[in-house]
């Protein structure tokens, strides 16, 4: 508890239990167990999978002893890692000597130490380091997410797909829709670019100190280390680049940030819409026992989750924005300025998974209130206009839309003023029939349709 209290960041106090289980990805501690497991298995490829000279075939005790130091490693192990940091003031190579550290207890092993981190720059680890735990995480965390919210839409489009519901545009009452369609809708965007997100291929580069092969083909120059770099860069699941400088240029690091924040630019629009629907009264909010609206007013139930949810989806865009727009920039072959930012990418989404789980929270206590979306279409019977000049176009009707802007623009029309205008109307009977039997809650086009005919995938 105290420790919450003096961190400088939310993420790590207010909502830390919230997001922990993110530590396995974006902590300190998960960074240097992905770079431990990426050094052991570049060092397994290059003894059984290349037979470097001066290597040997590790055994299956061999293999098992090397795997065990990553799928075991612990906090006590990160610990020792910076401990050997707090010596070489370099935080890749400690990793360098913690594995070797391990490998001092297997004498036969030891013999092949100093094949750890060969040819290897800090970078061909880390962006390794990097991609990987942005692939496992994506695919164990992020995505997961994102498809409960798509569920979630999904189902509260198909319960209230044919509640009618007065559209606004420009913030004024327009022709009706139904609350279903307009949830269809950011299901139907929000749906495309998780596929599109997906889509993205991560990246990586395995190619030394600027990205040309230069030591590697000084030391074993009949080597094919190109052919090798991108054999070991597909075994670990990510899409080789030989094109680079020192640093991988992460334009695929921006494709996923931009991605990521057109998802949650949506999500802002739909919460932006949520809280304006529970302030137009078409959505109500359930009471929760012992919880409280406002210090002094008692009545108060506030859309708090939406608004906790746009506000940290703005935080998370604002980082995405960052390093989308920074990383792939590196002064000539390489600074250091990509680093640093790197260690902020948990933020992003740690903001990202904190407001999805917010915007969940508001759409599991809202409820439509149908006697309220009646209320509000009852009250604004001109919208049907629309309909009436666009029949009158069929006709022919000189100035249509004139006569009906006459009659409508800037007023409140009732019923029976709709149904006098229609009625001396000189029109077929079946139009004019069809014209006088619509109402604001049955003008609501082919929109149940549109419902029912979206394909959640």
């Amino acid at each position: 508890m105290i420790d919450s209290l003096l961190s400088i960041s939310p993420l790590d106090g207010r909502y830390r239990e919230k997001i922990r289980h993110l530590e396995n990805y974006f902590s300190e501690y998960a960074l240097i167990r992905y770079r431990v497991f990426v050094e052991i298995e570049w060092f397994i490829f290059l003894c059984n999978e290349v037979c470097l000279e001066g290597t040997r075939p590790l055994s299956a005790t061999e293999l098992k002893i090397l795997r065990a130091i990553s799928t075991n490693f612990e906090l006590p192990d990160a610990a020792r890692v910076k401990a050997f940091e707090a010596k070489t003031n370099h935080d890749v190579k400690a990793v360098e000597y913690f594995i070797k550290e391990h490998l001092g207890a297997y004498p036969k092993l030891a013999l092949l130490s100093e094949f750890i981190h060969f040819g290897c720059t800090s970078e061909d680890i880390n962006n390794l380091s990097y991609n990987l735990l942005l692939k496992d995480f994506s695919a164990k965390e992020f995505v997961p997410m994102l498809y409960g919210v798509l569920e979630k839409l999904f189902e509260m489009a198909k319960k209230y797909k044919a509640f009618p519901m007065l559209a606004h545009t420009h913030g004024q009452p327009a022709s009706p829709t139904t609350l279903g369609k307009e949830l269809i809708n950011v299901v139907a965007r929000l749906q495309k670019q998780i596929t599109g997100f997906k889509q993205i291929k991560l990246t990586g580069k395995f190619s030394g100190a600027v990205g040309n092969f230069n030591a590697h083909a000084i030391a074993y120059p009949k080597v094919d280390w190109i052919s090798v770099s991108h054999r070991f860069v597909t075994y670990l699941g990510l899409v080789p680049n030989a094109y680079t400088t020192q640093i991988e240029p992460h334009d695929t690091f921006a494709e996923l940030f931009d991605a990521t924040a057109r998802i949650n630019t949506i999500l802002i629009d739909l919460c932006r819409d949520s809280w304006t629907y529970i302030s137009l009264g078409y959505f109500k909010l359930k009471t929760v026992a012992g919880e409280t609206g406002s210090s002094t007013m008692p009545h108060k139930v506030n859309p708090i989750d939406f608004e906790n949810a746009e506000g940290n989806l703005g935080m998370a865009n604002a980082f995405l924005k960052h390093f989308s727009e920074k990383l792939p920039i590196s002064r000539m072959q390489r600074d250091l300025t990509d680093s640093t930012v790197c260690r902020n990418i948990g933020s992003a989404f740690g903001y990202s998974i904190l407001a999805y789980k917010n915007l969940l929270a508001g759409l599991n206590k809202v409820e439509a209130d149908k006697k309220r979306l009646e209320e509000d279409l009852n009250a604004n019977w001109e919208v049907l206009t629309e309909a009436i000049q666009t029949v009158l176009r069929k006709y022919r009707v000189p100035n249509a839309y004139e006569r009906l802007k006459t009659l409508s623009r800037g007023k409140k029309l009732t019923d029976k003023e709709i149904h006098a205008f229609i009625k001396q109307l000189k029109i077929a009977s079946d139009d004019k029939k069809r014209l006088l039997e619509l109402t604001p809650a049955s003008y609501t086009g082919l929109a149940i349709r549109l419902v029912d005919s979206f394909n959640l995938s």
